[in-house]
């Protein structure tokens, strides 16, 4: 039997908002019983500068979830705790690696109820953490955005988080969009899956768009040195000084050290359902492509152990039963494979590939902007800094900036705690690996020239792991394979 095209209100989904809630986020928990929680976000900046932050958690009364009465609660409770959490963790000279009782009690309680593991996630700084300035405009605007929290209270922060609500809005009428093609390609109806499909490729532009307005409000190096820090989980987090990563208070006396990965966009369902509709399979970090028999092209293989596969857990529960319910009836990828002959049709597929793989490159560009450099020019400075200067905080940014006894700078690691450049490149590489059309498959690729494939037309000199060589006086150069390079786009 066939499975059923899913019906986004089933999921909590809106063909208006997509995976932003529909009724938007609380700005305060309702009554008294919660207004030491609130209290504590309303001057997190303050106490976070004042190092206050961590006796007024420790001495927090264990308030109970029973008076949380709707989801819209839920979630506020949810994204406050999450703040609080990662500032209490990162908000000293070292890392903290125990969450006291009146904090990880009802964390693990609010996060266990939404589905969702008790770290700062993308719902948590993004989905359920902005308001609209003017209600009677639409959330995709971003001049109509403000957030709830911030760690820092500063625009760049604020501008950060909201780039992604908006490319959330802007693409949520993609996800009825791609459903309607599905349910067309089950009837044969060429002309309305070309449709929705240059429809898509129309509004991924516009996604570009919005990401690179980015830089408009968000300075690379308070990114990098104020709000990336507090981003960070406790997974891979050993040179960060969280080696075992930390331990959630439940007051048995028996917790186990607990990791986990923090704040991604790889936890955004939108792009994952974006792969999982074209067909488009990403495999672990640094493993290639395998060549396919005739009769296995045009179909995604299962989804495999990867990064991005355990971003889903990290979604909130009815995100990820709806990417598991698409990746049961997706069939863009097939439909296409076995209608060839619809130059038309496989025209508009491939443009859908190349304009999504086109929004990674910017990502990738973006990366290179507001991490490679930015951990560069820190380990420079080091090295020139005065013996008398005051020393740094323990976090994800000074942890990047020193060297390995070996003389290599450390592999540069996102907040999810993967290695950064590699999963980045290889991501936005695979996305256009499912081209139908000969030329587009030229186009797309970006592995290595051999001669039982088309000549790669990927960046001068890249390799297929993302290591850049030396082009030149005014080219493109590597430090390590983890990085790009110094001049890397």
């Amino acid at each position: 039997m066939i499975p059923p095209i899913p019906i986004l209100e089933d999921y909590g989904l809106s063909p208006l908002n997509g995976f932003l809630p529909s009724e938007l986020p609380l700005q305060v928990l309702p009554g008294c019983y919660y207004a030491k929680w609130e209290n504590i976000i309303a001057n997190l900046q303050g106490l976070l500068l004042s190092k206050r932050l961590r006796d007024m958690v420790d001495e927090l009364p264990i308030l109970s979830t029973a008076f949380l009465d709707s989801e819209v609660e839920w979630r506020r409770a949810y994204s406050i705790l999450a703040f609080i959490a990662h500032s209490y963790i990162w908000g000293g000279d070292v890392p903290a690696e125990r969450l006291p009782l009146p904090l990880s009690i009802p964390f693990l309680e609010i996060s266990e109820h939404l589905e969702v593991p008790p770290v700062a996630t993308y719902a948590a700084v993004c989905l359920w953490n902005f308001k609209p300035l003017f209600p009677n405009e639409h959330i995709d605007n971003l001049e109509n955005l403000s957030t709830l929290t911030t760690f820092t209270g500063s625009l760049d922060e604020s501008w950060f988080y909201l780039v992604s609500v908006a490319i959330e809005a802007r693409g949520a009428p993609i996800i009825p969009l791609l459903l309607d093609a599905t349910a067309a390609a089950r009837i044969d109806d060429r002309i309305t899956v070309v449709r929705c499909l240059r429809g898509f490729a129309e509004r991924i532009d516009e996604l570009t768009s919005l990401l690179q307005r980015m830089y408009e409000n968000c300075d690379p190096h308070v990114f990098y040195h104020r709000i990336r820090p507090f981003l960070a989980g406790s997974k891979n987090m050993a040179e960060a000084g969280l080696p075992n990563g930390v331990i959630y208070e439940d007051g048995s006396g028996h917790e186990q050290y607990r990791q986990y990965s923090g704040g991604s966009n790889a936890q955004s369902a939108l792009l994952q359902y974006f792969d999982i509709m074209l067909g488009i399979e990403h495999r672990p970090t640094g493993e290639r492509r395998p060549s396919a028999s005739p009769a296995e092209e045009g179909t995604a293989p299962p989804p495999r152990h990867n990064f991005i596969q355990d971003m889903r857990s990290y979604m909130p529960g009815p995100h990820r039963r709806f990417l598991e319910h698409v990746t049961n009836v997706a069939n863009l990828r097939d439909y296409v494979e076995a209608h060839r002959f619809d130059r038309s049709l496989c025209v508009a597929y491939d443009a859908c590939l190349g304009m999504l793989r086109h929004f990674r490159d910017k990502h990738v560009q973006m990366v290179s902007r507001y991490i490679i450099i930015k951990s560069r020019e820190s380990r420079s400075s080091r090295r020139s800094i005065s013996p008398r200067a005051a020393p740094q905080p323990l976090n994800l940014a000074s942890a990047m900036s020193k060297v390995s006894p070996t003389g290599r700078s450390k592999e540069l690691r996102g907040t999810g705690g993967t290695a950064l450049i590699p999963f980045l490149k290889q991501a936005r590489d695979e996305t256009g690996e499912p081209a139908i059309d000969a030329w587009a498959r030229r186009l797309l690729s970006n592995g290595p020239a051999d001669g039982k494939t088309f000549a790669r037309l990927g960046k001068v000199d890249e390799h297929a792991d993302g290591e850049l060589e030396i082009v030149g006086l005014a080219g493109t150069w590597s430090m390590d394979e983890s990085e790009g390079g110094i001049c890397h786009w």
